[in-house]
């Protein structure tokens, strides 16, 4: 379980290839904190710590991940969001957030507004995930606020502070992110479909 607040922005440092898994290498400032066995969020993709050397630890991402998620995308040197699974007993200053990617967004459209930033994303509506507007969603791992909520597609604000500490500030129009709906909202969203049928 996690809250979709940024602890870190790794880089990534190797990536190896082994029959349909992927082993990301990642640099951060937490892995001194880190133990075998452990999860860590990377985009918003729970990932469980394999290997640990000195500022580096290595997670693996299996085939079914990487086909749902924008893992296979990254290159050595991308920054990455990271977090750490929370405490029991923390103070939940983001959302629920499970780790679990419901699928991949493009940001659209990039508009900087007079101190923050509005991105907006489209993401494929036949998968049956919906936004509402000032509902929760989450964005490479990030914590976010729906605004302008449409069927496919929803923007975001962002604030300096979160633009500079994740990799929002990488972003580009065509950039894959992705996204985990709120878990609420998907679970209302799957009752109302088992009743209508």
């Amino acid at each position: 379980m996690f809250t979709g607040i940024i602890e870190n922005l790794g880089v990534v440092t190797n990536l190896k290839s082994e029959l349909d898994n992927l082993h990301i290498t990642v640099k951060s400032k937490i892995t001194s904190e880190l133990k075998i066995d452990q999860s860590v969020a990377h985009n918003g993709v729970c990932l469980t710590v394999v290997n640990i050397n000195n500022d580096e630890y290595t997670v693996t991402a299996i085939k079914e991940t990487l086909d749902k998620t924008n893992l296979n995308t990254l290159n050595v040197n991308d920054p990455v969001n990271l977090e750490r699974a929370m405490k029991l007993g923390d103070r939940l200053d983001g959302h629920i957030v499970q780790g679990h990617v419901d699928q991949t967004a493009i940001c659209t459209h990039i508009k900087e507004d007079n101190g923050s930033w509005v991105f907006t994303f489209q993401y494929d509506s036949d998968l049956n995930n919906i936004t509402i507007e000032k509902g929760s969603i989450t964005v490479n791992g990030t914590s976010l606020t729906v605004v302008n909520s449409k069927k496919d597609s929803f923007s975001v604000a962002i604030i300096p502070f979160t633009y500079e500490h994740t990799n929002f500030k990488t972003f580009k129009k065509g950039t894959m992110v992705n996204l985990e709906f709120d878990v609420l909202g998907k679970y209302v969203s799957r009752l109302m479909a088992i009743q209508a049928e």
